[in-house]
């Protein structure tokens, strides 16, 4: 192996091959922790990176060959194996082909064309020839300029489902749940949006890894989420009896009255029961056939994953562990296993299909009820190495590997996020297949999506299995056939796209991302004026393009951050890096001076509007309110914000010490708070009214319509446009905002 170099440089080193060689295959020698510092990534990084893309540079004389063989198929190559096209002329990488070349163009709708020019959109197959008798036959991604933006201001809810529960409930909050919150919240609270954790399918075993952001499967919903009462067939079954709804009763009441945290396990044993029972029951003609047209849509993709449920049920989750024939989906082996368990495979089949069906029906209700946009799904960053997807598509992922993030000054020890990454050769190669079959799976019921860590589009931490986060390196993705991918298939769902840029962001990311129409997020206590004073950043110099909120899953709730509970909860668990005194003083002085703004600004009211003393609701009320002062396209209200929690979803750094992912929604006291009592709590409602722009005396004539009468102050927002997204490329226009800053570019962001 070459000379390992130092891990730190003041200046940047001479290259060498080994950096030459990586560089060439996209694979960062160097990273900016913090502006003008840099650090050089470790040569047992880079020589891991290049092996996980099937590159030998574990010794000079293999660094040499290998360099050689790239150079020169560089040099003799055509064109890239994917071209990208906004619709705005040649793209360059034609544009510079030698003069006389060759082409022909096999449009996705079948047409065969000479020229570039005014092709439709879609992911077509191009093949050039040129007069030297180089060809090349590449994939031509053309997408619009923009992605679809949003139709007028609106606001929404933020929400892990899970928590969510409601009296009808087996324990977690469930789509028929969620059909339920979208149907109150555009109708009578005139939300815009109801936007959710990941709902993608997790992997079986005991205990389930609760998180969402680990997921089996990111392309197919978890059957966890079903609401069984809700199937058809349901009123069929002979095994669903008032027993079995009794259980469900009681596992419900244990979260509900009793301080119990929500058991996905307990759960999913006691639906996989009735769901059982249910699949025994003979589909009618019409369901039948709109099980068939299912099976035929999802094709080979569902076979695989339905083939990973039945296979795990007989050997476990992890498929490395499994028989060596069965490793492999396409082996003969695999293909004999999936028919002698094809009544298993039927049943995860079906499954699908029935969540599929309802999570449309949460959909529906969210449109039907008048929101401009609905339901905005969470997509994660990855998958489990474990799981259908890692198993079904491993030749898209670097062997190895696992993503995360560098260290900087908030994590001195980086972050390994035990997810491995895709291979961006290979997904070049493929036109980007399975990122444009995930993409369509999830806009499939959307009016948004959501994208954990975003800045993944450009590039990922990299980290070689066994070693710590601080041996890895950042490898590159193409950006813009990411983007391109992307805006495509966001515009032919007519959805938004958010994503989620807090933490360490590369100089140039966010403005690529804006000019692409992709919204940003924005979170108020990480909006400071960071290149200035380090004060709260005022509204009017808040991005216009982004979604505006509080808080999140991985941070403290608004109550906790204005109180202080965060810190005495991290002191209980021992993560302070501080000493106690050190850490309130300072989460004293950060809330403080945020507080300071909101009084500046005569945001900071009596409870409900009033004028009695300034409390705590009070402040949680002024916090939105400046939310919306902000030009933000989009403000989310956490819908635990909404009543007072006090306890975060999620707490970084944790895993067993705290109960991330598994608490209900609860009041200020800790109370868990069903759907139906959150319908009813006045709490609520006076947050609802403010960021409405409604009075206590506009409450007094709602009549359950929740119809906005648009007469609110300037601070309030209506429902927005009804139509849904706009097609065009909707700029942002600022409204009056300043300079843009990088909003909440000093905290690292982790999204597992």
């Amino acid at each position: 192996m070459p000379p390992r170099r130092p891990a730190d440089s003041a200046q940047a080193p001479s290259p060498t091959p080994l950096s030459r060689l990586a560089d060439l295959h996209g694979v960062a020698t160097s990273y900016e922790p913090s502006p003008g510092r840099t650090v050089a990534a470790s040569d047992t990084a880079l020589v891991a990176a290049l092996a996980a893309l099937e590159v030998d540079a574990g010794t000079p004389d293999a660094v040499r060959a290998a360099l050689a063989a790239r150079e020169d198929a560089l040099k003799g190559r055509l064109l890239p194996p994917t071209v990208v096209s906004w619709g705005e002329g040649a793209p360059a990488a034609l544009a510079a082909l030698p003069d006389g070349t060759r082409l022909r163009i096999v449009t996705e709708q079948g047409e065969t064309r000479a020229r570039p020019e005014q092709l439709p959109p879609g992911v077509h197959a191009l093949h050039a020839a040129a007069p030297d008798g180089r060809t090349a036959d590449v994939h031509l991604v053309v997408a619009p300029a923009r992605l679809p933006a949003p139709p007028g201001r609106a606001y929404g809810l933020l929400v892990q489902l899970y928590s969510l529960l409601s009296r009808r409930s087996w324990g977690m909050g469930d789509l028929g749940d969620l059909g339920e919150l979208t149907a109150w919240a555009g109708r009578a609270l005139g939300a815009g949006f109801v936007q959710v954790n990941p709902l993608h399918a997790a992997v079986p075993g005991a205990p389930t890894d609760p998180s969402p952001y680990r997921p089996s499967s990111r392309r197919y919903p978890d059957p966890v989420h079903l609401r069984v009462e809700d199937i058809p067939e349901y009123a069929y079954a002979d095994g669903c009896d008032r027993s079995l709804l009794e259980r469900a009763e009681r596992l419900r009441d244990s979260v509900l009255t009793e301080g119990a945290l929500i058991d996905r396990d307990a759960v999913w044993e006691l639906k996989r029961e009735a769901l059982e029972a249910v699949r025994a029951v003979p589909l009618g003609p019409g369901r039948r056939a709109a099980y068939a047209d299912f099976l035929a849509e999802e094709g080979e993709a569902l076979e695989d994953h339905a083939t990973w449920c039945a296979l795990a049920e007989l050997y476990g989750s992890d498929w490395r562990r499994w028989p060596a024939g069965l490793r492999d989906p396409r082996s003969s082996e695999t293909a004999r296993a999936r028919g002698e368990l094809m009544d298993r495979v039927d049943f995860h089949s079906r499954l699908a299909w029935l969540t599929d069906a309802q999570l449309a029906a949460a959909q529906r209700a969210a449109r039907d009820a008048g929101m401009a946009v609905g339901l905005v799904h969470d997509l994660a960053v990855g998958v489990h190495p474990d799981g259908a997807d890692a198993w079904a598509q491993q030749e898209y992922f670097a062997a190895g590997m696992s993503v995360g993030a560098p260290p900087d000054a908030f994590n001195s020890r980086g972050q390994d996020w035990g997810l491995p990454p895709w291979r961006p050769d290979r997904l070049a190669a493929s036109g980007y297949a399975p990122y444009r079959r995930l993409l369509r799976a999830l806009f499939r019921h959307a009016g948004a999506l959501r994208i954990d860590h975003v800045m993944g589009l450009f590039r990922l931490w990299w980290i070689p299995q066994g070693h710590p986060p601080t041996e890895g390196t950042y490898v590159r993705y193409d950006a813009e056939a990411m983007l391109a991918i992307l805006a495509l298939e966001a515009s032919r769902a007519g959805a938004l796209v958010i994503g989620e840029d807090l933490g360490t962001v590369e100089p140039g990311v966010r403005e690529t991302l804006q000019s692409r129409g992709v919204l940003g997020t924005s979170v108020l206590w990480f909006e400071r004026d960071w290149d200035g004073d380090g004060l709260p950043l005022p509204p009017e110099r808040w991005r216009a393009d982004c979604l505006a909120t509080a808080t999140t899953h991985d941070l403290p709730s608004t109550a906790s951050r204005l109180t202080g509970d965060h810190v005495e909860l991290r002191d209980r668990l021992g993560l302070l890096t501080g000493s106690l005194e050190q850490e309130r003083a300072a989460a004293a002085a950060d809330a403080g001076e945020w507080l300071a703004l909101l009084a500046r600004l005569g945001l900071l009211r009596g409870a409900s509007g009033g004028c009695a003393a300034v409390s705590e609701e009070a402040e949680i009320q002024a916090v939105h309110r400046f939310l919306l002062r902000t030009p933000a396209r989009l403000v989310g209200v956490w819908l635990p914000d909404a009543v007072g929690d006090r306890r975060p979803q999620n707490l970084p750094g944790t895993w067993d010490q705290y109960p991330n992912w598994r608490l209900p929604v609860a009041d200020a006291e800790g109370r868990p708070v069903t759907l139906e009592d959150l319908a009813a709590s006045p709490r609520l409602h006076a947050l609802i009214d403010v960021v409405r722009g409604r009075t206590a005396g506009d409450r007094a004539v709602r009549d359950g319509t929740g119809a906005a009468d648009g007469s609110g102050p300037r601070d309030g927002m209506a429902a927005g446009d009804r139509t849904g997204a706009r097609d065009g490329a909707g700029a942002a226009d600022g409204r009056g905002a300043g300079p843009v800053p990088e909003a909440g570019g000093k905290t690292a962001g982790t999204p597992v």
